[in-house]
Parts: C-alpha cells; structure tokens; sequence
C-alpha cells in the first residue's frame, strides 16, 4: 500500500469505523482544541503500509486537549471516566496540554497542537479529529513524511539536549517498534 498524502491518511481513518467511533466519543465531550493522537495514527498507517489486516495493539488511546483555565489533573480523570462511560474497554488517557509543559520541563504550550509538536518522534507527533460533518482533520506539525515512509528520529525538541537525546533513544528502545513493524527505519540521535 501506499499512503501518498495527507488525503490518503484522513480517508484511512474515515473508514476505519472503530476509529471513528472512538473520535465521535470524544466530540462528544466538546473538549477545547482536542485531538486523539500519537499511536492511534501513527499505528493505523504503518500497520497499513506493512499491509496487515489486523490493527496492532494499542497500550492507550491519547486524548489531549488545550483548557489553560482548569489544568486539573482530577478533571482529566474525570474526562477519562466519562469516555469509559461511553465507550468501555478502551484504555484511554486524557492530558490537558495547558500543563504537560510543566511535566515535560519545557515553556508553556500555546496549543494543544504545540503539545504535539512536542512529542519525542516525529512519526507520532500526530493527531486527528472530526470536524461537524464527522469529517476527519489531521494535524501533523512535523509533516507526514517521516510516518509515511517509515521513519523514526527525533522531533526538533528532542534534539536540544543530551537528556532529551537520551528519553528518545529509551523510548526508542522500549517501544521496539521495529519487532512490530520490521520495515521501519529508526535513527538515533
């Protein structure tokens, strides 16, 4: 398979109807700026691009989303409870972006988009949401091309310090994607 363009990827999702479904849970909380993210598009295109007709396990399903006016980590629970609610079984995890700045030691996001961009791989700086319609929209702050050629490396941010050189090379290491999904390309910083 190939996967050419952004196009491609959101018509990917728009008829994958589990990964729809699991969107219109979350726009159903009316979230600021919210985004499902990282593995839940990164995986659907390699596992696509690798061809298999199963979906790959997912450890979680990340919602983020962008409130500067309630950065509650309790108030993300309770998000998590209220999509457990609506769809049980799935194992989400909501982060609000307004503060993940704080636990990530980096200057406050301006978005949840910002928050994205952030992210250690460049392959799973993703996201996706629906637009009224139920019209998928993707984000992707460092572009498409590395998650549609298979390429792991580093985000920019990942990039300015030893320490954060270090946290890509052990998620690297932990995630052991290549045993998934043995046509990637990973680079170490």
């Amino acid at each position: 398979m190939n996967i050419p363009n952004e196009e491609e990827m959101t018509r990917l999702i728009e008829e994958d109807e589990w990964m729809m479904d699991l969107l219109r849970a979350v726009k159903v909380l009316k979230l600021p700026d919210w985004w499902i993210c990282a593995g839940f598009v990164r995986s659907k295109i390699w596992d696509a691009l690798h061809g298999f007709e199963e979906r790959s396990p997912l450890t979680d399903i990340d919602v983020i989303y962008f409130d500067p006016t309630n950065s509650n980590e309790e108030e993300e629970k309770k998000l998590e409870e209220h999509l457990r609610n609506l769809v049980p079984n799935i194992p989400w995890s909501v982060k609000n972006q307004a503060r993940m700045h704080v636990i990530n030691g980096f200057p406050p996001y301006k978005s949840a988009t910002d928050g994205i961009a952030n992210f250690p791989e460049t392959a799973t700086a993703l996201g996706v949401k629906l637009y009224d319609q139920d019209q998928v929209i993707l984000t992707a702050p460092h572009g498409i091309t590395d998650v549609i050629h298979l390429l792991v490396r580093p985000t920019p941010r990942f990039l300015t310090t030893e320490e954060l050189r270090a946290v890509y090379e052990e998620r690297v290491q932990k995630k052991d994607w290549k045993k998934t999904w043995p046509r990637l390309e990973i680079f170490h910083s």
